[in-house]
């Protein structure tokens, strides 16, 4: 029983069938394509992104809406929640490897159709045989199987009637995983839990995001709502001053229609601002976990887009896949997939598995304390796969499919990652570009428009040139503050 023990353990410590696990390489560049060279703020790969990177737009509101989004998101709950369930999925896969230990207790009535099966077999015939003079028993005593006859059909009659049966005691097993199943089923539900946990960091990442960009949203929104009052404001200046030439003989009705319609114009795209500043505000309501309105009095001040980081930390791209949490979930997710192949191979061995119970029974409830009614029963079981109808060959297969399409889908978001950065990069520095040469349109519409206008007032031109560059200026105004917003927002994607 010793050697047989030192086997068992040597062997439960040392055989785990199935592949083991590798983390695979990435196979990524030592340098991104675009490090959107001498850019203003400078894009570095010398240092990785801070966790905390909206602190480097140095404004007090967002930093207040990113900590009242990580505290009160319901989907960054909700994916909190998943963790938690998988962290339980791990406790009930090694449950499996322990022994398990069962209290039962039970009362049962019983009849055992004793007297049909005596009947069946000409018992009570051979009984009453007993008590005739000429059965061999009285031949030899005379008398006696007219004594044993009626003693024998009263115990009988006992035994055919119906009993009750008590019991209590405690059933007990324990699997011994000699191949390893519950080990790799073990280490598929830990690499699932630690997916899930990256499932949750990459939620956060997405959240932190899109606060940021509502809220980049919200202040454009605003920017472009304050730029639209100073134009119909102007635009009414400009109505009196071709009224007032109109009336003078200055000038035609038809300058005076022109100038009416831009004013009208203008003020006809106040209300769409109105209605992207209530919308920026309800969505970082929702991002944050509160109802419609419960920030409008912390958004509602105008101000304008926060200054952008001097500098952008990217990190290099060895090291996007140790950074980022959906590359590092899709990992987990092959290494889940691997360990279940282990545990589809581990199907085909012998399951052997230590089996016992001990209690009392009696017919009689008053001997349940009574230690003459004990019983007890232990033993090895052992389980060998013989014919499963080819079923453990397709869950074999099947899971080896999974492991080869959960290996795809990690290269695929190894390469989408690489794209996300690339992308942001030219998207950052052509942006960037644009906002750069868009700000030369508006200083040289701005020149342009005193210009058009003063040659209108001393009566050189007439109105259309003014209506032109004011138009000219509107746009380049409206596309500075777009470009500066999508800066911004390429930042918060880096």
């Amino acid at each position: 029983m010793r050697r047989l023990v030192l086997l068992l353990c040597t062997a439960t410590t040392a055989c785990t069938v199935g592949p083991n696990f590798t983390p695979p390489k990435p196979g990524v560049h030592a340098q991104f394509n675009d490090p959107a060279a001498n850019p203003a703020p400078a894009i570095t790969q010398s240092a990785n992104p801070d966790p905390l990177w909206w602190n480097d737009f140095h404004d007090p509101v967002l930093t207040a809406l990113m900590q009242k989004a990580i505290a009160g998101n319901i989907s960054l709950q909700e994916s909190l929640l998943r963790v938690l369930v998988s962290h339980e999925d791990v406790v009930t896969a090694a449950a499996a490897g322990l022994p398990t230990l069962d209290g039962n207790a039970s009362y049962m009535r019983e009849q055992l159709g004793l007297k049909g099966l005596l009947e069946s077999h000409n018992v009570d015939a051979a009984i009453d045989q007993l008590s005739s003079p000429n059965s061999p028993i009285n031949q030899i005593s005379p008398g006696l199987g007219s004594q044993l006859a009626p003693a024998i059909n009263s115990g009988l009659n006992a035994a055919t009637q119906p009993i009750n049966l008590y019991s209590w005691g405690f059933s007990s097993s324990w699997e011994l995983d000699l191949f390893g199943r519950v080990r790799r089923s073990i280490e598929q539900a830990n690499a699932t839990e630690q997916a899930q946990i990256e499932a949750a960091n990459d939620a956060l990442v997405m959240l932190e995001s899109q606060v940021a960009q509502a809220y980049f949203q919200l202040r454009t929104a605003q920017a472009l709502a304050a730029q639209q009052q100073e134009d119909v404001k102007s635009d009414q200046l400009n109505l009196q001053l071709t009224q007032s030439r109109a009336a003078q003989g200055l000038t035609t009705e038809l300058d005076v229609q022109q100038s009416q319609t831009q004013l009208d114009a203008d003020a006809a795209q106040e209300p769409g601002y109105e209605k992207q500043i209530g919308q920026s505000m309800n969505q970082l309501a929702d991002l944050t976990g509160q109802q419609p309105g419960a920030l409008d009095a912390m958004l509602s001040p105008p101000e304008p887009l926060p200054a952008n980081p001097e500098v952008i930390g990217i990190g290099i791209p060895s090291t996007l896949a140790r950074r980022r949490p959906d590359i590092r979930e899709a990992e987990d997710q092959l290494h889940a997939a691997t360990a279940n192949v282990g545990v589809a191979v581990a199907s085909f061995y012998p399951d052997i598995s230590l089996t016992g119970s001990i209690g009392i029974r009696n017919t009689d409830a008053s001997y349940l304390t009574n230690w003459k009614s004990l019983f007890y029963s232990a033993g090895p079981a052992i389980s060998l796969p013989i014919f499963e109808g080819g079923q453990l060959t397709a869950n074999l297969r099947t899971a080896r499919v999974q492991e080869a399409t959960v290996a795809l889908q990690y290269r695929d978001t190894v390469l989408k990652a690489l794209n996300e950065v690339e992308n942001a990069l030219i998207a950052y520095r052509t942006d960037q570009a644009t906002a750069a040469r868009t700000a030369g349109v508006v200083d040289s519409s701005a020149i342009s428009l005193h210009l058009s206008l003063s040659r209108y007032k001393y009566g050189l031109d007439n109105y259309l040139p003014v209506l032109v560059a004011d138009r000219t200026l509107v746009n380049a105004r409206q596309q500075l503050t777009h470009a500066n917003r999508a800066v911004a927002n390429y930042i918060v994607t880096l």
